[in-house]
């Protein structure tokens, strides 16, 4: 291992440093409003406490970094690697995903001690690393940081779950609330046919799945400008949207009948109108607010009734390379529903060992969500991003954005 004599800390890992002090930070922050019993709550199979984004994402740079790389490093627990192991089959077994909630310890104070112990190791292997070797690691650490991200929005996604199954309807945090404004004007951007090449093309971070760069041919087509709203969708619930079997997949007809669907998730009609269950609190719905929390199934079944369908990722990912300047919406409200499912793309290559299980593997019953949501870390999100989940999950933070075939 080469490290940095005495020539001092170059200036570009002490900002490496720092941004992953920032990330980290930003995790705790997020945590902060949260009680020890708030971050131990997991209310269904999908959902993780928080206390466990918290350890995962610090065992992550543990297990993949620390322990390789650092010479002398010693495990702040040797348990905690069967406790906050996500999936990883070739690291070794892992605590049952469905019983993260079952686990009263570790306690909040000592997964912050975790997190402390790990961050001091971290800040030394950063510095110390002499050039060679940091060349070779920094993919690794951009990584790291980067599934660091996905798990803050993660923790939002599932503490407000957690808090939405609570009858007293308690409040994450006191965060503003926008007033009703109106929504932009709906627009239908055209596009041409032809072929097209989607894919991260390099120059910066991308995940695996991301890759590689393709050509992809595309008929003409058209995308709505922003997304659909509140309103609109009360409009869909309002025709019986829910009750109508012909504007339906099937499995998705069987799941709104299974488990008795007649609005997005967090919503409840309240008798004079809906209201929805946020991270503020319970608040009315608002008809300019583009809508959210809705599945898959909810997409397609909408796009059927509003005579529209859902666009797919190449399209997607073509409208906001060329047209992105007049798209509303395309990253900061909520991710969007494609027509694709989750598939490789083609010449896609797992990345080697263990770290090549973070995405491959999940390429089945899955479709894929572009854009990015309101509670997506700033600068996370980009044009190749490809968020997956299952056709029925709500938890999620998933909207709707429609697009059409040009006859």
């Amino acid at each position: 291992m080469q490290v940095v004599a005495d020539k001092g800390v170059p200036r570009e890992r002490e900002a490496w440093a720092a941004r992953y002090d920032a990330v980290r930070a930003y995790t705790e922050t997020l945590a902060t409003p949260l009680s020890a019993e708030d971050q131990t709550v997991q209310s269904m199979p999908d959902v993780s406490p928080t206390k466990w984004h918290r350890a995962h994402v610090t065992w992550f740079f543990e297990n993949f970094l620390l322990v390789p790389h650092l010479p002398g490093y010693r495990t702040f627990d040797p348990a905690f690697g069967y406790l906050f192991n996500s999936y990883y089959e070739a690291v070794g077994p892992r605590h049952p995903r469905p019983a993260r909630g079952l686990l009263s310890r570790p306690g909040i104070d000592e997964i912050a001690r975790y997190r402390a112990h790990v961050d001091n190791a971290m800040r030394r292997l950063i510095l110390i690393l002499g050039e060679e070797a940091w060349t070779g690691l920094a993919p690794l650490v951009e990584l790291g940081l980067n599934h660091e991200e996905q798990h803050q929005e993660l923790l939002l996604m599932d503490i407000l779950h957690v808090l939405s199954c609570n009858s007293i309807d308690p409040v994450y945090d006191a965060l503003e609330v926008e007033t009703a404004a109106t929504p932009p004007a709906l627009e239908w951007l055209s596009f041409d046919g032809g072929l097209r090449e989607i894919g991260h093309a390099g120059g910066g971070f991308a995940f695996d799945n991301e890759t590689p760069r393709h050509r992809v041919w595309l008929q003409p087509f058209r995308l709505a400008s922003r997304l659909v709203t509140c309103g609109e969708y009360l409009a869909f619930i309002g025709d019986d949207g829910y009750r109508r079997p012909e504007l339906w997949m099937s499995e998705g007809w069987a799941t709104v009948n299974a488990q008795d669907w007649i609005a997005p998730l967090y919503w409840r009609n309240d008798g004079p109108g809906w209201s929805v269950f946020t991270l503020a609190g319970r608040q009315p719905v608002d008809p300019a607010a583009p809508v959210r929390h809705v599945s898959f199934y909810e997409a397609d079944a909408y796009a059927r009734w509003a005579g529209k369908r859902l666009p797919t990722e190449a399209e997607w990912e073509t409208a906001a390379i060329e047209q992105g300047d007049a798209l509303h919406q395309m990253t900061n409200e909520a991710w969007q529903w494609t027509a694709s499912p989750y598939v490789a793309y083609p010449g896609f290559r797992p990345l080697a060992g263990a770290i090549g299980e973070y995405n491959g593997k999940f390429m089945s019953n899955q479709m894929v969500l572009r854009g990015g949501a309101a509670i997506t870390p700033p600068g996370h999100a980009r044009v190749t991003y490809r968020n997956f989940f299952p056709p029925n999950a709500r938890w999620c933070m998933g909207g709707i954005r429609l697009a059409e075939d040009v006859s």
